[in-house]
C-alpha cells in the first residue's frame, strides 16, 4: 500500500476558464480571457505552442484553419501546422472572425500578452504545453523557459500541464521549480508513477475518468486531481462530491466561480 502523503496547499481557484471563455468567444484570444474575467473567472487554461522561429503563442489545433483566416492569407500553405509558420507571419492572422463578426479582427496572442494580462489582473494561469508534432521536449523547455521569466517574483506561478510526458520532462528541466500536472485522456498503465516522475502536482483527466479510488489514489500519493472539460450541472456537482480540486469549463455562463 502506497503510504499517504500530505497535501501541499493549493493556489489555484477551483473554477478554471476553458481556453479563455470556453465558446463565448474566439479561443485562445484576448478577447476570451477578457470576456471570462468579466464572468467572474480568476484562473483560465490556454493552448501554447511555438512558432517555426521559437515564439510561444497560443494556438489549440495543429492546423491554423479552423481558428484563424489562414486559408485567405497564406493560400496552401495554410494546410501546413501552425508551427511551421514564424511569428511574422501568424501575427498577420485573423483569429476571431472564424468566431463572429464581433470579434473580426482579434489576433493570435504570444504567451507574453496573455502573460501581462494575467499578471496586471491578477488571475491565474494553466498553460498546457501543446507541441507541433516532433517538437515535444524542446516545446516544454521554450515555454516553461519563458513562463519562469515571465512569471519571476509572482505570488502564483502558471500551472504546466501536458498529455506529452517528453514536454513535461522537458518543462521540469528547464524550470524545475514551476508546477507541473499531466493531462490524461485514459488511465493507462503507470499513469500514477509517470506523474511522480515527472514531480507533477497534479493530475488532470477527462471528467468521467474520476472515481473515489481514483481521486483517493491522487491525493494519497500528494496530487491534486483536477477535471476537464466539464460543461453540465450534475457532473461538476459529482465531481465536487468526490473532493476534487479543479474544474476546466467552458460554460463560464453557468457556473459561477465565487
Amino acid at each position: 500500500m502506497r503510504e499517504k502523503t500530505a497535501l501541499a496547499p493549493w493556489p489555484y481557484p477551483f473554477w478554471i476558464a476553458h481556453r479563455g471563455a470556453g465558446k463565448l468567444a474566439p479561443e485562445n484570444t484576448l478577447a476570451a480571457f477578457r470576456l471570462g474575467a468579466r464572468h467572474g473567472y480568476r484562473m483560465f487554461e490556454c493552448d501554447v505552442k511555438l512558432s517555426a522561429d521559437g515564439v510561444p503563442f497560443l494556438l489549440h489545433d495543429d492546423s491554423l484553419t479552423r481558428t484563424t483566416n489562414a486559408v485567405a492569407r497564406l493560400g496552401a500553405a495554410a494546410s501546413e501546422m501552425g508551427g511551421d509558420h514564424d511569428w511574422q507571419a501568424l501575427a498577420q492572422l485573423d483569429a476571431g472572425c472564424w468566431h463572429s463578426h464581433a470579434y473580426a479582427g482579434e489576433p493570435l496572442p504570444t504567451l507574453e500578452n496573455i502573460a501581462r494580462f494575467c499578471l496586471a489582473s491578477g488571475h491565474a494561469l494553466n498553460i498546457e504545453i501543446k507541441p507541433s508534432p516532433g517538437t515535444e521536449r524542446l516545446t516544454g523547455e521554450v515555454v516553461a523557459a519563458q513562463a519562469a521569466r515571465l512569471w519571476h517574483g509572482a505570488a502564483v506561478a502558471p500551472l504546466l500541464t501536458s498529455f506529452s510526458t517528453a514536454a513535461l520532462d522537458g518543462a521540469r528541466q528547464s524550470a524545475p521549480g514551476l508546477p507541473r500536472g499531466l493531462l490524461m485522456s485514459t488511465f493507462k498503465t503507470g499513469w500514477l508513477e509517470n506523474a511522480l516522475a515527472l514531480g507533477c502536482v497534479a493530475v488532470v483527466c477527462q471528467h468521467l475518468l474520476w472515481d473515489s479510488a481514483s481521486v483517493n489514489q491522487v491525493h494519497a500519493a500528494g496530487l491534486r486531481a483536477l477535471s476537464y472539460t466539464v460543461n453540465a450541472e450534475a457532473e461538476a456537482q459529482r465531481l465536487i462530491a468526490l473532493g476534487t480540486d479543479g474544474i476546466i469549463t467552458d460554460r463560464v455562463d453557468l457556473f459561477s466561480p465565487v
